[in-house]
């Protein structure tokens, strides 16, 4: 069985730029997928689909093979799955002899998969010899029978009209049909479905249900991606920067910091990172709307409430809301912890 995976990664990404390398814990969110793959025991060779030359080197530099690079006209906002995978397929093809009995779709934005259902769908795509395809789907939350279209008047129609639930949208969900969703995560299919029925599903589809569903398009879908995965081996050896007021203390009523009140709970979180060995930076805004130096007076509360630390930094601006790339729950760190 030669089992082709390809690892599409454009480097054009909209909604979070440079979204397929975006980093988890260290590791390029595209290189999860390749790494997923060079593990397997079924899958035979592993290619990054890419037109650019920097997300090349990485994907290379994780694993994947790079035979060619995407034309840039595969690889705009509209470009489709399909286009991208015959392309591949084609070059392959013509360039290499090279010709998969099965093609996985790795989609970096589904950076964690179990080696079991890999290779649990391949048996079934292979004990079904008629089917096109599998996916992967989970359980849809919210049924279609309750959604509706809109049209430019702004009158509602529902999405589906079934003569077996009338008013489907008004009926108990526990009433209404089960349906599920592609989840996005692993995609089985022939070569031949792509190459001359010219579709990435094909016409019959096997469908592979799983619990999760890990799709990261935009920014809080990495945060709880983030969040979500992180380990205990994670909080090793790393930077953590903690904001004082809000995190370590308790709000402070009109500025005064001299009357804040510690947060016990997160204080502990802070002191078992500290005592894994992490380097514990306090950051604080204090002083930058009052003008008052505060720092001696934060240094000795920190100090009263027993906070471990390596430095306090002072000096961020005051704000309503601050917006942080690398943000961490502090709650889903006490879980991990072991302390919620």
């Amino acid at each position: 069985m030669e089992i082709l995976a390809i690892i599409p990664a454009r480097s054009g990404s909209k909604s979070i730029k440079h979204k397929n390398i975006q980093s988890i814990h260290g590791t390029p969110l595209m290189a999860y997928s390749i790494e997923f793959a060079c593990k397997s025991k079924l899958i035979t060779r592993v290619i990054l689909s890419t037109e650019s030359e920097d997300y090349a080197a990485i994907g290379k530099a994780h694993g994947a093979e790079i035979p060619f690079l995407r034309p840039e006209a595969l690889a705009q906002d509209l470009s489709t799955d399909w286009e991208v995978f015959y392309h591949a397929l084609k070059w392959l093809e013509e360039k290499e002899n090279y010709k998969p009995d099965l093609v996985v779709h790795l989609r970096p934005t589904s950076p964690f998969r179990k080696q079991e259902d890999l290779d649990k769908m391949v048996e079934i795509v292979m004990n079904n010899p008629d089917a096109d395809c599998i996916r992967t789907m989970t359980k849809n939350v919210d049924p279609p029978y309750k959604m509706w279209f809109l049209n430019e008047n702004g009158y509602a129609n529902p999405v589906i009209r079934d003569e077996r639930f009338a008013h489907s949208y008004d009926m108990p969900r526990q009433n209404l049909p089960i349906t599920y969703i592609h989840n996005a995560a692993i995609d089985i299919i022939r070569p031949n479905t792509i190459l001359n029925k010219k579709s990435m599903a094909g016409d019959k589809v096997l469908g592979y249900i799983m619990n999760d569903r890990v799709d990261i398009d935009y920014p809080d879908q990495l945060a709880a991606a983030i969040n979500n995965s992180m380990h205990i081996d994670d909080l090793k050896n790393k930077t953590f920067c903690f904001d004082i007021d809000g995190v370590i203390a308790h709000i402070s009523p009109n500025i005064q910091y001299d009357l804040a009140q510690p947060f016990v709970e997160n204080i502990e979180i802070v002191n078992k990172l500290y005592d894994l060995g992490n380097h514990i930076v306090l950051f604080t805004a204090r002083g930058s709307k009052t003008g008052i130096n505060w720092l001696e007076i934060t240094d000795k509360q920190m100090r009263r409430w027993g906070v471990k630390f390596h430095e306090v930094k002072v000096g961020k601006p005051f704000a309503d809301y601050y917006v942080d790339d690398r943000l961490i729950d502090v709650n889903q760190l006490g879980k991990i912890l072991g302390l919620r």
